[in-house]
Order: C-alpha cells, then structure tokens, then sequence
C-alpha cells in the first residue's frame, strides 16, 4: 500500500487520525482492521466498512489487516471464508501479511483469562441463561450479583480447566468478568467472556472445548496485531468501555482505541445476515450471490463494478449520525460508471419479425458502428442488415398513439446505425396477435436523412440471419417497500417483489457479443445495462440486467 499525496481529512475518523499522527500517538502509525465473521456472505453495509478501513490505511500509508472473528464454530464454515476473501480482492485491496484468524489466539486469549481469574476479576457462574437474565437487571433496574460471584480464585482455577478439558456440559457454567452489576451500562454487568462449545472449528479442529466471546476477543486481537484504530459500526458504542476495561486490565502488549461510525442502512434492502440466510435457506432466491442479493457476490453477478460501489460509499460519506440511503444512489453510482466504461450493443429481447421486401433475399450488408460513442479506444463492432430483421415487438404500435418516436403502420422509423425503414403491412395470426411486419427500407437513408425526410425516431434491431440467441434475466428490487421490516405484524417475506426476477427466453444479440466472457458489463441500447452472467456459456449465453437507464422506481413512486 502506498501513501496517497493528499491526507486532507474526509470525515472525522480521518481528523482523528491526523491529530494522532501529529501528536506522535502509536508512534505516528496507522494500522486498521476488517474483522468480518464467517457466518454469512458479506453485503453492501459490509462493502462500507471494508472501503473506510482499507481506504485510510492506504490514505495513512499505513496498513490494514483482513482478520476472521471465527469464536461461534457452530454457524461458521470454510465457504463462508473463502467468499469473504474473494469479495476483499474483488473490491481491489490487499491486506498486509497472513490472513489472521482470532482463533490463532486462542491459547493467547486463554492465558489472559487465566490472568484474570488470578487477579480475581473473573469467575464462574453456575447460573443458567435464563437466571443470568434475570440477575443481570434493566435499563432502569440495577443487576444483583450471582451466587457463584465470590468463589476462591483457587475454586475458579479448578472449574475453568474442567470447561476448557471437556469435563463440563455445554450450558452448564461461563466464566464471566467482575465488573459492577450496578453499572447503567448493562453491557459492564460482568459480562461473559467464555462459554462451552463442544464443536468442531473450522481452523482449530477439536482442540477447544471452550470458546471466548466477541467482546473478549476482539480487543485482545486488536492489541495483539498492534491495531492503532480500531473502527466499528455505531451498535459496538456501548460496548467500548468494555473494550477499554479489558485492555487496561489484562497485560496485552499495545493500547487500541476503538472509534464507531454510523452502518450503512440501504431502502428497499435488508442486511441482516439471519434473514438473508433465511431467503437463502427457504429458496426465495437461488443462493446468496442471487444478484438480487445485496451481498458483494450478488452485485457482482448482476454486473456492479468494483469502482461502482467504492464510489457509492465515497459517496454516502462517513459519520456518526444513522440514516437510511436510497437505493437511487448505488444505482447512480453503477450508471455512471458503466455509462463511460461499458461498450455499446444491441439486443432484441421480445423479437418481432421484419421482412425487408425490397431487399433480395440471401444478400446482407455489414455496418460497422462504435463500440462507445464518446470512447473511439473502445473500436468498433460489425452489424449485419438483411432482409430479415427483429425489432422488439414494443417498439410497433398499429395505431400510433400521440407523441409516439417508434414504428406504426404506415409510418417510418430508423434503425440504429443503418437505414430508414417504412411499415407497408402488418400480419396477424388467427387470433389477431400481430406475427410480421412487411416493411421497405430507403437506401438513400444510409447514416442520413435526406433533405425534407422525416423518421419517428430511432429504435434498435438485430439480423435474424446473423445474431446470436440469448436468455435475458431483468432483475429489479427484491422487495416491493422501501422498509420491508416496518410492518411488525407481517414478515418481510410479505414484500417480496414478484417481478424482481422476468426471465426472457428466445432474445438475438447482435453477433459481436458471441464471444463475451462472463462478467463483462454492456449497454444495450435503449434497453439498460447488462452483464454476462458467470454461468454463461457459449451454447447458453445468459445476460443480466444491471441497470434500467433511467431511475424507473422514482417514476413509479411518482404515480
């Protein structure tokens, strides 16, 4: 990582930094973490945390450390992991050194328990879970101390090793820290530190019994990593003084400072991992990189670019107040990117036939038209015109309604890039559904309109001859409200969209796009932005849409 030339402050982790670095504290050092759990795919909220914390450290010339908080084995796996790493480098950073995994700690982590239990600031309890509810107190009703709260430092010795050799059932005993069961913040009522889990861990095996909580380890495995700024979202405030108390109790060889920022809250989304396991699980969706997902994998699958979302997150900034992010502005963030980086294409994906009558048969004629209209590096791409074409079938009206910029009977409309055509008959089937389209074409309408020459307007095409058949997926929003975790009396299933997924089958694509690679982004004019998707194959070309080109929920919204 290198220092970028500007350090001027962003938000107000970055003041903070810059005070420190001035002051010489941690000896004018940055070093950051991201510490995800592997017990779910990483989302949008995710993406966030992991843009500010890699971001500064490479801002700070500094470093940032990628470190699994793998202490709950039970909803932890190896998938899980191998997903978090690769949405990481997706994104495009680079951790310093080893992946890191609280679990390397784990005899650390112990040892340091031990050391509080010798000190007699850490015990035992035999109560049960729901009797430790019921003596830890409310917000406005103080705690009372558990029965078990004055055992020897001896006595705590002894039954803390049987928890760590196995010999105590699971649910039968934690060990907790002393603190003040008085305290306003219940978070200070001793809290647990250890429990039993007779588990299999993903990374130590079989050789732990007991397992330390997340407020134990977390600051523990900052001051081992020598983390000078320790950054959170806004629920872990509470939990600092804790963090502080733990580190200026135990021996730990570096003094973290723990600094909160307001998650990220999108609309018409939701980020908990629980219910987004839910929707996997009951098979709402195909799995969690579904790109109607807002997990990484799921943006990446429906063609959001890396530089897409780390603008996204530039844009909703940093602070410590919660709020809720429209939709409207990730969508933003992918247009613009893709409106200057994705090449140019044509699609049909509802086809109506066009027979060109004034256009021998088996003759064709091949236009070249750019790949980019403001990019000339991006090439060009080669179009067949002949005499069958397709259009899509909403761009034909019989009767052309006011103001209308397509084909109708009767009337002219020009084909992108190549002629002007004429509607002269409209062939139906036996129940009236329009099946063809006789039209002529003017050759001396080839990329001009003749002096005086009027035409409705420009719509898209592709050769039947000469195109390649494709399955377009429209992907939208997943669920049909804004917050569909407001309503308490129904679940958030309730609001799924129906039409969040239209799958089209018998779609042509213009032939340049009979070589894309999975994960390629293109603009189908007219149509939206769209990417290949990573199943695709040569023989089932599949392509999902992105993006419509224009915000088409503020339209709906508006009635």
């Amino acid at each position: 990582m290198t220092k970028q030339d500007s350090v001027k402050p962003t938000n107000f982790i970055h003041q903070i930094i810059e005070q420190d670095i001035e002051k010489n504290v941690h000896g004018g050092q940055v070093i950051t973490r991201f510490p995800p759990e592997p017990n779910g795919y990483l989302h949008i909220g995710h993406a966030k945390s992991i843009c500010l914390n890699f971001g500064t450290a490479i801002k700070y010339g500094g470093q940032c450390h990628l470190r699994f908080d793998d202490t709950n084995p039970e909803k932890e796996s190896q998938e899980y992991i191998d997903s978090i790493i690769s949405d990481v480098r997706w994104l495009g950073f680079q951790w310093a050194g080893d992946i890191r995994y609280t679990s390397d700690y784990f005899q650390q982590l112990h040892d340091w328990a031990v050391y509080l239990i010798k000190e007699g600031k850490a015990y035992v309890d035999d109560l049960n879970a729901e009797q430790m509810r019921e003596y830890r107190g409310t917000l406005t009703e103080p705690g009372k101390n558990s029965p078990y709260r004055d055992r020897s430092v001896d006595e705590n010795l002894a039954l803390f090793e049987q928890m760590k050799d196995g010999t105590r059932p699971e649910g039968s005993c934690v060990l907790r820290v002393k603190i003040d069961m008085a305290s306003p913040n219940i978070n200070m009522r001793d809290p647990v530190i250890y429990r039993i889990r007779h588990a299999h861990h993903h990374q130590s095996g079989d050789q732990w019994k007991i397992y330390p909580s997340y407020d134990f380890a977390h600051g523990q495995s900052d001051a081992i990593e020598q983390i000078t700024h320790s950054i959170c979202t806004l629920e872990f405030e509470d939990h600092r003084p804790l963090y502080d108390w733990l580190i200026n109790n135990l021996p730990v060889p570096s003094q973290p400072k723990q600094y909160e920022f307001a998650r990220l809250n999108l609309n018409y989304t939701i980020t908990s991992k629980r219910k987004l396991k839910q929707l996997v699980d009951e098979k709402h969706v195909e799995g969690w990189n579904d790109p109607r997902m807002p997990t990484i994998s799921g943006l990446r699958r429906r063609g959001y670019t890396p530089a897409s979302i780390r603008n996204f997150c530039d844009m909703i900034g940093v602070t410590r107040s919660n709020g809720i992010v429209d939709m409207a502005m990730l969508e933003s963030a992918i247009r613009d990117d893709l409106d200057a980086n994705a090449p140019r294409a044509m699609c049909v994906t509802r086809p109506l036939k066009v027979t060109i009558t004034n256009f021998a048969e088996g003759e064709e004629e091949w236009f070249e038209l750019a790949a980019h209209p403001k990019d000339e590096s991006m090439g060009h791409r080669r179009v067949s015109f002949g005499r069958n074409l397709l259009i899509e079938q909403e761009d034909f009206e019989e009767v052309a309604p006011r103001k209308w910029k397509r084909l109708a009977a009767g009337e002219a409309v020009r084909l992108r890039g190549a002629y002007v055509i004429r509607c002269e008959e409209v062939i139906k089937n036996d129940a009236g559904d329009i099946i063809e389209l006789k039209c002529t074409y003017d050759p001396a309408t080839k990329g001009v309109n003749p002096e005086g020459y009027k035409a409705n307007g420009v719509i898209h095409w592709v050769n039947a001859d000469h195109s390649v058949p494709c399955e377009v997926r429209l992907y939208d929003r997943l669920f049909t409200e804004a917050n569909p975790e407001s309503d308490k009396s129904r679940s958030f299933l309730d609001f799924i969209n129906p039409e969040s997924l239209v799958v089209l089958t018998g779609c042509r694509a213009e032939p340049s796009l009979a070589e894309v690679k999975p994960e390629q982004n293109f603009q189908f004019e007219r149509m939206g932005y769209f990417c290949v998707d990573q199943n695709s194959t040569s023989d089932n070309l599949v392509f999902n849409r992105t993006v419509t080109l224009r915000d088409s929920w503020a339209k709906i919204q508006q009635g």
